[in-house]
């Protein structure tokens, strides 16, 4: 495959014990009992100092990779538990987490089972509804990206799904050094994963490791 129009899986976070979420997911604490402990790193790291509009943050490998997460994307898919926690139809009302102008400014694939119209966002955000296998979100999805990268943007399900698949081209995988017990496991199901990715682990700068892989050819 040629360098554009890759599937990326990045800046995702799990805990020591392999969570990608905690448990208890409502609206209100979309991570369940994890809170924001998957992603102080982040929080720390100057790429989320300029996205929130304040100066400082760290400079080092953290802030490195968390930048790549928004460089050479030109669409995303995400499962319906990112764009809203909770069983069921999306309410009419809800328009995500992230506000009037959500960061992501390309096509965005949501997968549900409960379909709803397209939603235009300030900044070039569109959610897309759809409830289709990873396979054909994906062929749409490098559609929209007009021949950039699709970023895998989560949750865990969704990615263990297009890890069943063999759909993801890269990937990196925050290790945080906290144990959350309980929730949803990105590793279940995905043994000898090494024999598919060439995978590699660096340290970051906060205690975190980032598990970074690229998917074998041959």
């Amino acid at each position: 495959m040629s360098a554009a129009g890759r599937l990326r899986l990045s800046n995702f976070a799990i805990s020591l014990d392999g969570f990608g979420t905690g448990e208890g997911l409502t609206q209100d604490a979309p991570f369940g009992h994890a809170g924001e402990r998957l992603h102080e790193w982040m929080f720390a790291t100057a790429m989320w100092h300029r996205l929130i509009g304040e100066p400082g943050g760290t400079t080092g490998l953290d802030n490195e990779l968390a930048g790549r997460h928004w460089e050479g994307f030109g669409a995303e898919i995400m499962g319906r538990g990112k764009f809203h926690t909770g069983p069921g139809p999306i309410p009419e009302d809800w328009r995500g987490f992230w506000g009037e102008e959500p960061p992501f400014r390309t096509p965005v694939i949501v997968l549900t089972h409960h379909t709803r119209p397209d939603l235009e966002m300030a900044g070039g955000t569109r959610f897309l509804f759809r409830d289709t296998t990873p396979q054909e979100a994906l062929a749409e999805a490098r559609e929209l990206a007009g021949g950039q990268d699709v970023r895998l943007g989560g949750g865990v399900r969704t990615v263990r799904e297009f890890l069943d698949a063999d759909l993801v081209d890269e990937l990196h995988v925050v290790i945080v050094p906290i144990l959350l017990g309980r929730g949803q496991r990105l590793w279940d199901g995905q043994e000898a994963l090494e024999e598919r990715f060439d995978l590699r682990l660096e340290p970051g700068d906060s205690g975190v490791m980032h598990l970074l892989g690229t998917r074998r050819t041959s």
